[in-house]
């Protein structure tokens, strides 16, 4: 500590022990109510991720809780659809309003924003962040028990905007059982442990398919390895996701909320467990 220091490290420019580190947190909007915030990621784009976002929704607004999913994947939103949700959102000068699925999801996407949901989003980097942290401090998000960040794939601008600026309480990590999983699943590992948030769970999406005839899981992609990479890093819940066309259906009719699995049961508990960060 420097020598006649007055406790202030606004006024100091000295790089003492006593220093504390900035941080980049922002307030949500003074009118919303979130206890919980979570975030869905993957290293890479294909994986499921968006899917894994609303089965977990749906699966935890039918344990009783008040959900909301705000669709930090920019230029490529798909939440919407999987819900079957048309409506454009509303605002005014008090904030900008969500609009909510069949049974009671909050969303906030930018295909509610934009007149055409094919009207691509033709944006650099720092547009987008933008547009994401305001999702989160001018969108009214009403008493919410979890609100689900569905994230882009990979650590570049977006993910490094929600982990900075948003109180994650965790993430979890999607992925599917191919050989260069490790290394992809490591990569977001790392970024969390860089930012201090905690890795949750692991869900393997298309993990198996199940034969309908004789009922044996077939491992289509290669044997899972979702056990032993939760086991190496610690992380407390995993999940395996089957390759089924009903999902994609459902997603495809926007009736996402109707597909009911156990699946993510684990992982919904280990969520619902930790305390509000």
């Amino acid at each position: 500590m420097a020598e006649n220091c007055n406790h202030d490290c606004s006024s100091c420019s000295a790089n003492c022990s006593s220093r504390k580190a900035e941080s980049f947190l922002k307030e949500p909007h003074k009118k919303s109510s979130i206890k919980k915030v979570i975030g869905v990621v993957s290293g890479k784009g294909g994986v499921g991720k968006s899917m894994t976002t609303a089965l977990l929704a749906a699966y935890a607004q039918r344990q009783g809780k008040k959900v909301g999913i705000m669709d930090a994947d920019v230029t490529g939103p798909s939440i919407p659809h999987m819900f079957g949700v048309k409506e454009r959102v509303t605002g005014d000068e008090n904030g900008i309003n969500t609009v909510s699925s069949k049974t009671g999801v909050q969303l906030m996407s930018m295909n509610l924003l934009l007149d055409e949901a094919t009207t691509p989003v033709v944006w650099r980097g720092m547009v987008i962040s933008g547009t994401v942290l305001q999702f989160w401090t001018d969108v009214i998000w009403k008493d919410l028990d979890l609100l689900f960040i569905d994230m882009p794939p990979g650590t570049g601008d977006v993910p490094l905007t929600v982990f900075q600026s948003i109180p994650l309480a965790g993430i979890v990590i999607v992925t599917t059982p191919q050989d260069l999983v490790k290394m992809v699943v490591e990569k977001a590992v790392n970024m969390a442990n860089m930012m201090n948030v905690p890795v949750l769970g692991i869900v393997e999406n298309m993990s198996y398919l199940t034969c309908p005839d004789c009922g044996k899981k077939i491992e289509v992609f290669g044997e899972s390895k979702v056990e032993k990479i939760a086991a190496e890093y610690g992380i407390p819940q995993t999940a395996r996701m089957p390759l089924d066309p009903a999902i994609a259906t459902s997603a495809d009719q926007g009736k996402i909320e109707e597909y009911e699995t156990d699946a993510l049961c684990g992982v919904y508990e280990v969520i619902n467990a930790i305390e509000r960060k």
